[in-house]
């Protein structure tokens, strides 16, 4: 069983011109540092759920973390190539943003990417500060598509050694703002613009619906129309890029100067998730464990008390011939856990509750399915 959509129309490799940071997470290397939850909430379409919203704490990934040594053993499990600072909004924390990125170029190296996404202009002198500590990449939001008040802030992070680019949601009733955007970012010193669908969520879903959104799909969380748009405009920049007529309206027109990548909500959720998931799980899988396609963990259990599973964990050894590092003992959910052919091999035979268990591979490890092997329930 999956948690992530399917993955049959959705591209397998970055496009080589992408930035280093959307390269990392299309290969799912890329640990999700959300910095805070504080924002300044003026974007409707935001899809951050009420239990991140304007709480001001950290996860990695999906765990939680009160320290970046937290952060560090995170990264270190999924075997992190770099991170995405994110949020809320990272300014809105930009000390913890700044403790965090030395801290893991300390821990990781100068390789290490880091990339950082925020919607706020800041002050320009600020650039340096986050230069010197090693940031990479910096990707700027765009509050109500209003570009002016940030054109002296990118100047400053592209002089002080930064990739900068802008990323922004395709939003289908703003084609003439989004194609206007093209033509302004013309005077910017961006490297990359990245058009990212427009996603509906349970964060998002209310405001939405007011404004006439209908999902594209069954299937997507991708609002009807977004794609279209993303492609017209990504479009328009190739066309431009050799020189060619724009499929739209026919014009040649000079090159903009920037890559534009356009990325779906398929592909981050079943993409980028999915092959992340499946890197945690390859690094951290126990040895009863088996790593599914759909980067789940399963493994059988039998179900025991803390006072009889060291009973039981004998007699199953005895009996399958197992060694016991095979055999995990897990207080919490009261189980002891096992190779799923063990648990098949014994569920007739024993006066327990016998199980398959699948889990995600994330800190939490969020169960997935259950499937019972025998009549006994504990």
């Amino acid at each position: 069983m999956s948690i992530l959509p399917n993955l049959s129309e959705v591209a397998e490799v970055a496009d080589l011109a992408d930035c280093e940071g959307c390269i990392q997470c299309q290969m799912g290397s890329k640990l999700v540092l959300f910095i805070t939850g504080n924002c300044h909430w003026r974007c409707d379409y935001c899809p951050l759920s009420e239990s991140r919203r304007d709480i001001d704490f950290m996860y990695a990934n999906e765990r939680p973390c009160e320290s970046f040594d937290e952060v560090i053993e995170e990264a270190r499990a999924m075997r992190a190539t770099g991170a995405g600072i994110t949020g809320g909004d990272p300014l809105m924390a930009r000390e913890r943003s700044l403790e965090g990125i030395s801290a893991l170029k300390k821990e990781f190296g100068q390789d290490f990417h880091l990339h950082m996404y925020t919607s706020i202009p800041f002050r320009p002198e600020w650039a340096s500060d986050f230069a010197d500590a090693g940031l990479d990449e910096i990707r700027f939001h765009f509050l109500d598509l209003e570009s002016d008040q940030y054109k002296e802030t990118i100047a400053a992070c592209a002089t002080s050694g930064i990739l900068t680019g802008v990323e922004l949601p395709c939003e289908p009733d703003k084609e003439d703002e989004l194609m206007g955007i093209l033509e302004e970012m013309r005077d910017f010193e961006i490297s990359f613009l990245n058009l990212n669908e427009l996603e509906i969520t349970v964060g998002n879903h209310d405001n939405m619906e007011l404004r006439g959104f209908n999902l594209s799909t069954e299937i997507t969380a991708g609002a009807e129309g977004s794609s279209e748009l993303a492609q017209s405009l990504r479009d328009r920049v190739m066309a431009a890029s050799i020189g060619a007529r724009d499929p739209l309206d026919g014009k040649v027109r000079e090159p903009y100067g920037f890559h534009l990548k356009y990325c779906t909500s398929v592909y981050k959720d079943a993409g980028q998730m999915r092959r992340r998931f499946m890197r945690r799980g390859e690094a951290s899988i126990a040895p009863h464990e088996t790593l599914s396609e759909d980067a789940t963990l399963v493994f059988g259990v039998i179900y025991s008390s803390f006072e009889d599973h060291r009973g039981w964990m004998e007699e199953i050894s005895e009996f399958t011939g197992l060694p016991t590092r095979f055999l995990h003992y897990d207080p919490e959910e009261s189980r002891i856990e096992m190779p799923i052919s063990v648990a098949e091999e014994i569920s007739e035979d024993v006066e327990a509750p016998v199980a398959v268990i699948e889990v995600t591979p994330t800190f939490d490890r969020t169960q997935v399915s259950l499937v019972w092997l025998n009549e006994l329930r504990p």
